[in-house]
């Protein structure tokens, strides 16, 4: 028995989720691909994989032997790279997860131009809300905003974000502009369903933490469409920052409660921790911190001025600084990589 190609067989039937898939992406017959896993269960003396007619799953020896199994196989796959121009030259397939508005309107562009630069990667960009293993689903590296939790990933800081209450000038004009956060109670308030599932709003001020029961205006689960409900003057909308700042900056939007402090989310690039890192990775992740350089959220950007809304409705100008952390990547070490912890 070739152990190793059984090792690598095994993995790919817990990746693919079924020995018939895993078959098609080997090239080889659903009968080979079963008696390669058969072996390692005789070898073992134990079962690795649950089957059924429509799919298979891990038992609790198989979940434990699959993480070995991936470590293994990655290992022999950076060896082989390191021995290679693959590993020297950025090329090969690349797949990465983004959440669906910032991939749209901040990873997209440089997708696209990375594409142009080196067309030896063939780069897939899968756009999704939720955040999967990525080990697991195939991804080489992910965006994620907000907290990192406890994490082996490794991760680059990318930037900064925060939470923005916003509105259009014309809803503004018409049912006048909150002063203070107890005031959004009278106003229509456009909610993201899974950002404020508990219909409330949460702010810091000069007098400390408040709490606001909000409501009346449409409902979501997409930004896009949550920011043109606010730009089309349907209500106040609680949004991130850098996913209006064409809005504010076209003044189809002007932001509120200036002086009150909302929630902030890291940006971080994650992938994982590999000895060798493949130069596709590398790039890419080069090409990320390259294109955010100087954004309105970059942690060593310059700060951006947003359009208040006193300034639009005639009231005294309010300079609303962009977010300028220093740029500081997560630094728990081991073995000299950064890895990712709770930011």
């Amino acid at each position: 028995m070739d152990r190793l190609r059984a090792m690598e067989t095994f993995t790919r039937v817990v990746r693919a989720g079924s020995f018939s898939a895993a078959a098609s992406q080997l090239g080889v017959s659903r009968t080979i691909v079963s008696k390669h896993v058969s072996q390692l269960e005789n070898l073992l003396g134990v079962r690795l994989l649950n089957r059924t007619t429509r799919r298979v799953s891990l038992t609790e020896s198989g979940t434990a032997y699959y993480e070995f199994c991936a470590r293994i196989i990655n290992d022999v796959e950076e060896a082989e790279l390191s021995v290679t121009k693959l590993h020297k030259e950025p090329r090969g397939a690349l797949k990465v997860l983004a959440p669906k508005t910032f991939g749209v309107l901040h990873v997209t562009p440089i997708v696209n131009a990375f594409s142009k630069r080196y067309p030896d990667i063939r780069i897939t960009l899968i756009l999704s809300d939720n955040f999967v293993d990525l080990i697991d689903n195939g991804f080489d590296l992910a965006i994620k905003l907000g907290d990192l939790g406890d994490s082996s990933l490794v991760a680059r800081r990318l930037g900064t974000t925060r939470l923005v209450p916003c509105a259009s000038p014309a809803y503004l004009a018409e049912h006048g502009t909150p002063q203070v956060p107890q005031e959004l109670e009278k106003h229509n308030c456009i909610i993201h369903v899974n950002q404020t599932r508990d219909g409330i709003w949460r702010f810091r001020g000069p007098n400390g933490d408040t709490s606001v029961k909000i409501g009346g205006g449409p409902s979501g689960n997409s930004v896009l469409f949550l920011r043109r409900a606010a730009a089309e003057g349907l209500g106040i909308a609680l949004l991130p920052e850098i996913d209006i700042l064409d809005e504010l900056a076209a003044g189809r939007l002007v932001t509120l409660l200036n002086e009150y402090a909302t929630a902030e989310y890291p940006i971080h690039a994650v992938y994982p921790h590999n000895r060798h890192l493949a130069a596709k990775v590398r790039t890419f992740v080069d090409s990320l911190v390259e294109g955010f350089k100087g954004a309105s959220w970059d942690p060593t950007g310059t700060a951006t001025q947003m359009t208040p809304a006193a300034t639009i409705l005639g009231g005294p100008r309010v300079s609303i600084p962009g977010l300028t952390r220093a740029a500081e990547p997560l630094t728990s070490k081991t073995g000299g990589r950064k890895r990712a912890s709770r930011a």
